[in-house]
């Protein structure tokens, strides 16, 4: 497959990822209490996931997240150029996606329920980074583990592969929106963070680089664990 047609599937797909994700959840919010916008923005992700998935699997993976590449890459699944190439894709899409839905809601003059685009935030552990960092790493792990085994060659899911990783996105959203609004994606928390800079909210930009971090921690101990455990032991051939 042509190189540019798989940037062009992850810049396709990490667009519609923030467009119809965070879309929700500014659209309807997503507060604990009230609950269903709660789980109509976990919803979303993990739908579009599905769809997409189903879209653009077969041309590029269906990567769109930086951390999801990053386990490929350190599992063996692509080269160091490939990712690059797949990093740079995935963030103008999370940027593209970001700016349609600027001028979707600030044409029609829709309140943004979220207050930055439907950017990341450390509120939800009031403030604390260690804790921002630990939810980032630890759902981001559990994440990219799941990806990994379903992808594995070895795992034979088949066509269900899509829809096991788009809920378990689900799952991880479902815990991680009261804490951080869940991330597990650096591009999908850079676009709206630099969105919403641009128009005059510099909170989210502010904390941005624990949504960038913490992901890419917990993709990398996942790539590592599961090449481990996937391993086979001399001794039992």
């Amino acid at each position: 497959m042509n190189a540019i047609k798989k940037y062009v599937a992850e810049c396709i797909g990490t667009m519609a990822l923030v467009i119809l994700g965070c879309g929700t959840a500014m659209l309807v919010g997503c507060s604990a209490a009230s609950g269903c916008g709660y789980i109509l923005t976990a919803l979303a992700f993990g739908l579009t996931i599905v769809g997409m998935a189903y879209c653009i699997g077969n041309i590029s993976g269906c990567h769109i997240n930086p951390a999801v590449s990053l386990g490929v890459l350190l599992s063996g699944g692509m080269t160091v150029k490939d990712f690059c190439g797949y990093v740079v894709s995935q963030c103008i899409g999370a940027l593209l996606g970001s700016g349609i839905l600027a001028a979707i809601f600030g044409l029609g003059g829709v309140t943004d329920q979220t207050g930055g685009f439907g950017s990341n935030g450390l509120a939800g552990v009031n403030g604390s980074i260690a804790a921002g960092l630990i939810v980032e790493v630890i759902l981001t792990f559990f994440f990219v583990l799941t990806i990994l085994g379903v992808t594995s060659k070895k795992a034979g899911h088949g066509s269900f592969g899509g829809l096991i990783i788009g809920f378990t996105l689900v799952l991880v959203h479902i815990l991680g929106i009261g804490l951080t609004g869940t991330s597990v994606n650096p591009a999908r928390s850079l676009g709206p963070a630099i969105v919403a800079a641009c128009t005059g909210n510099t909170a989210p930009i502010a904390s941005v680089w624990v949504f960038i971090v913490g992901p890419l921690v917990g993709a990398a101990i996942a790539a590592g664990l599961y090449k481990w455990m996937e391993k086979e032991d001399k001794a039992s051939k």
